[in-house]
């Protein structure tokens, strides 16, 4: 088969594609990416010469690129990783988060119509249903608990995710959802807490928090986010919508603690900074449809993957340290010059 990887690039895509072309070699795999600020292609350096993988440099909402496209590759499965994802900038500068996460992915699913798809996955984010409260540890986002947002980011992808089973239910559009807790692992872009809090800790400068820190997130390795994905694609229920939770619940400051610990530094790095708008409080889903339907549990407990999440940093200093410099923005151009995109 051939599978669209949009968002290929970036941290979660591109876990994913390093998934898809190990567990099916005998399938194409072509990444799409735009290379917007978050999308990396040093990432993917080491499968730039698969024969089964291809590249190509591509604005989602670019329609007659995408259109082309589809008709050269033919392909049979699209999973929409692409999006404009940080909250911190959704709050600044609403207006490419509309854009990206809502048009672009109208224009992939009319390429789906026009030329004809097995499955359309849009990976999404627990984040549409808003948050959950701390002293009430009984309640779990389920696929049915309501969307309810609190910021153009959450609502932006919670749009999308409407429009997709819109999609679905008026022209039949085979489609799959995903929703997701906060993802970590290798390639984690260094703005997200996780990054940022090891980044900072070995220069030994401040460990910014956010308030006092108590906010609670669901932490999910992203290995174990692709396999639930692959699940979905091969044996999930057309129009259905998956949460994916990892049962790891854990505070923002207690995870920057850890991080201290791990890496022999004193938690006196860690400062308190002014509260995000709207922040929400607690995120935590239960993933008990996708066990149920799939077989689906995450392996990695959050104890042993923050530590190989810690080791991988610490032994692949220069692929974050580039980003930090803001050299990696030139690689492209660096290696492949103003081809419009690079096939092998």
């Amino acid at each position: 088969m051939t599978v669209f990887v949009t968002g290929g690039a970036g941290f979660i895509g591109s876990n994913f594609i390093f998934h898809m072309l190990a567990a099916y070699p005998d399938d194409r795999i072509v990444c799409l990416d735009k290379l917007t600020y978050a999308g990396n292609l040093s990432t993917l350096e080491s499968v730039m010469q698969n024969p089964g993988f291809r590249f190509v440099k591509i604005d989602i909402c670019d329609r007659a690129a995408i259109y082309r496209l589809f008709e050269e590759e033919k392909p049979d499965i699209v999973v929409n990783f692409a999006a404009e994802s940080h909250v911190d900038r959704s709050i600044e500068n609403p207006e490419i988060f509309l854009q990206t996460n809502i048009l672009g992915t109208q224009v992939l699913m009319d390429a789906c119509r026009r030329y004809g798809i097995q499955r359309y996955h849009q990976v999404s984010t627990d984040e549409v249903y808003g948050d959950l409260p701390l002293d009430r540890p009984d309640l779990f986002f389920t696929e049915e608990t309501p969307i309810h947002t609190s910021s153009p980011y959450s609502a932006s992808k919670a749009s999308a995710d409407l429009l997709v089973m819109a999609y679905h239910r008026t022209y039949g559009l085979p489609v799959t959802i995903s929703r997701c807790s906060n993802n970590y692992g290798p390639y984690h872009f260094p703005e997200k807490l996780i990054p940022l809090m090891i980044a900072n800790a070995l220069a030994d400068k401040p460990l910014p928090v956010y308030g006092e820190g108590l906010n609670v997130r669901d932490w999910l390795y992203v290995a174990d986010h692709c396999r639930a994905i692959d699940l979905i694609l091969h044996k999930g229920r057309v129009g259905e919508v998956y949460n994916i939770g990892g049962h790891n619940e854990m505070r923002n400051i207690d995870i920057v603690k850890l991080i201290c610990k791990e890496l022999g530094k004193p938690e006196s790095l860690i400062v308190h900074v002014e509260d995000r708008k709207g922040h929400d409080m607690r995120y935590v889903i239960d993933p008990a449809k996708i066990h149920n339907e799939l077989g689906w549990l995450p392996e990695t407990g959050f104890a042993d993957g923050i530590k190989k999440t810690i080791r991988w940093y610490l032994e692949n200093r220069a692929w974050w340290e580039t980003i930090i410099s803001g050299e990696y923005r030139n690689y492209y151009e660096k290696m492949y010059g103003n081809r419009a995109e690079v096939q092998v």
